[in-house]
């Protein structure tokens, strides 16, 4: 029995409908296998940092890897082994990229003595570039090499305490051989809100990842799959739903909530309330089962990575019966993961309690947190039948439109958070002038122009919010504003500004709008080239009737004319 099972059982002691949603979750097909990344390690190894420590370890592991060490310092008595049979390097800023099986390391390299006292180097000196691969780190400098919160598998940095290094090389010695893992995410690039014409719009995701796996990639980004250890916070935090979470998919972990909670209203089960949780808050309610109790009302639903968990989901878990949702964070987490799951938990109560539903949809719980009551203010909402989507816009669109059929209090209009992925546009229509930039920057097709008239449109209902179109404005006559509106004209084009047409002076064709014409003759009728009343008239003239009259007047200057 697994300790997801046990932790199932002690709470059906209390509640056998608790047990019920297990056994549903149980029926459950297997999760969809995902694509596997590969890693081969043989072990070659190297050994950054003080001489004395460096060496040391050096000569514990050489029977076992195959070493090789880079001294970046030393005390100014060290010798080096006199018959050492591993490579000894020495250097300075170093650098180190990679992962498991594959990590490139560059330094500035400086002359090895033959022998003597390694304290005779002089680590300021010039020194000529050096670039090597390993499989393994094990990096025993002052601060580490790579400062991130989950550094790459394969890599180690324990510090100076003697008891966290021998830790690190017992884990190092097992790295060894070939292995694997799930791709945990995929990426859809045509969704993806980043950037448009090298104008950045949302780093959501490259910001708030803690491998330094997710890079800019022209207007999209890419993830390193070696890299990705398969927390999710670039899913939960994605305005687009372009990153996506494969490990498990939404649908599948929507079709476990749905089981579970229509099982347990099935067997007299109230208010429920589900639990988020990874491996150590299983451990954690596993002890507190075991010395104190759970809810009875309690549902453990496991997850990956608590980082996972986004609105989608935890409205989901709404709209499929729960009371309350709760996300137990046991372990500790970066700072921008905890950040994060408290702006999403701020989306999804703005727009349940705009709704009218009294009480507290969701909350982020601790091993410190009281979990006797969780439904104390429970949420109340009719359960709905449909199944979630891979594209989280839609899971989110379909629990809103739910939450909204049953709402207490419906409204128009809610107003979000300013990190929420919905809202509107507000528009200098003095200031713009039609040029249409904004419509081919935008990534969601939220802006639009119309064909057949001077018509800047906007579809709320498509906005992401990423502030493209407000970065590539070039007359600033954009604003952007987060809101949830509700009515059917948040999926309607709205017309956010419209113009005359200006007709060609010559031919009398419409082809642009009379504000975009007259501020390209203010910017330009100081240039020497628009002086006379000819040139500046031309500007004024289709594209066909601007050649025709330049040959008709051939006698006047033009570029080529001009001083070289």
């Amino acid at each position: 029995m697994s300790q997801s099972e046990n932790v199932f059982m002690a709470v059906s002691e209390q509640n056998p409908a608790v047990l019920a949603a297990f056994r549903a979750a149980m029926s459950l097909p297997a999760a969809a296998s995902v694509q596997a990344v590969d890693y081969v390690s043989n072990g070659k190894t190297l050994i950054i940092g003080i001489a004395d420590i460096a060496l040391d370890w050096a000569e514990r592991l050489k029977d076992r890897l195959d070493v090789s060490v880079l001294i970046t310092e030393a005390r100014g008595d060290e010798e080096l082994p006199p018959l050492a049979d591993y490579p000894v390097s020495a250097g300075s800023k170093v650098k180190v990229e990679g992962w498991l099986g594959h990590f490139n390391v560059r330094w500035q390299g400086l002359d090895m003595p033959q022998h003597g006292l390694i304290g005779a180097l002089d680590f300021a000196a010039t020194a000529t570039s050096r670039t090597e691969y390993y499989d393994l780190i094990l990096d025993l400098s002052r601060e580490a090499l790579i400062r991130l919160p989950h550094p790459p598998q394969g890599y180690f940095a324990p510090g100076r305490d003697p008891l966290d290094q021998f830790d690190a090389v017992l884990k190092l010695t097992g790295f060894v051989g070939e292995f694997e893992k799930p791709r945990y995410f995929d990426y859809k690039a045509d969704q993806c809100a980043h950037a448009r014409n090298r104008i950045e719009g949302c780093n959501k995701c490259i910001d708030i990842c803690s491998t330094g796996a997710i890079t800019a990639k022209g207007d999209g980004v890419f993830v390193e799959p070696h890299l990705c250890m398969g927390c999710g916070a670039c899913a939960s935090t994605c305005p687009s739903g372009a990153m996506r979470y494969a490990f498990p998919s939404v649908p599948e972990l929507g079709a476990r909530l749905k089981a579970m909670l229509s099982a347990y209203e099935q067997n007299g089960g109230v208010e429920p309330v589900i639990v988020f949780h990874e491996r150590k808050g299983e451990d954690w309610l596993l002890r507190r089962a075991q010395r104190e109790g759970l809810p009875g009302n309690l549902i453990p639903v496991g997850v990956h990575d608590i980082a996972s968990v986004g609105p989608d989901l935890m409205m989901a878990a709404l709209c499929y019966g729960a009371a309350h949702v709760a996300v137990l964070q046991v372990a500790d987490l970066p700072e921008a993961y905890t950040a994060n799951l408290h702006e999403q938990m701020a989306i999804v109560r703005a727009i349940v309690n705009g709704l009218g539903y009294a009480g507290t949809p969701c909350q982020l719980i601790t091993a410190e947190s009281d979990i006797s009551n969780l439904a104390a203010d429970a949420i109340t909402v009719p359960r709905a039948s449909f199944n979630l989507f891979t594209d989280k816009r839609r899971t989110l669109e379909f629990c809103i439109d739910h939450l909204l059929a049953h709402a207490p209090q419906p409204v128009d209009e809610i107003a979000l958070p300013a990190s929420a992925p919905f809202g509107t546009l507000q528009i200098d229509t003095n200031a713009c002038t039609l040029c249409m930039a904004c419509v081919g920057a935008c990534p969601a097709k939220a802006l639009q122009d119309n064909p057949e008239l001077p018509q800047l449109r906007f579809i709320e209902h498509n906005c992401v919010q990423c502030g493209i179109c407000v970065s590539t404005c070039p007359e600033h006559a954009l604003v952007k504003s987060t809101r949830l509106l509700l009515t059917p004209e948040a999926k309607k084009p709205r017309v956010l500004n419209e113009a005359q047409p200006f007709h060609c002076v010559r031919c009398g064709v419409p082809f642009g709008t009379r504000a975009m014409v007259d501020s390209m003759l203010k910017r330009l009728s100081s240039h020497s080239l628009f002086a006379d009343a000819a040139a500046l008239r031309r500007l004024q003239m289709c594209g066909d009737c601007r050649v025709v009259d330049m040959l008709d007047n051939r006698n006047e200057m033009t570029i080529e004319d001009l001083p070289r």
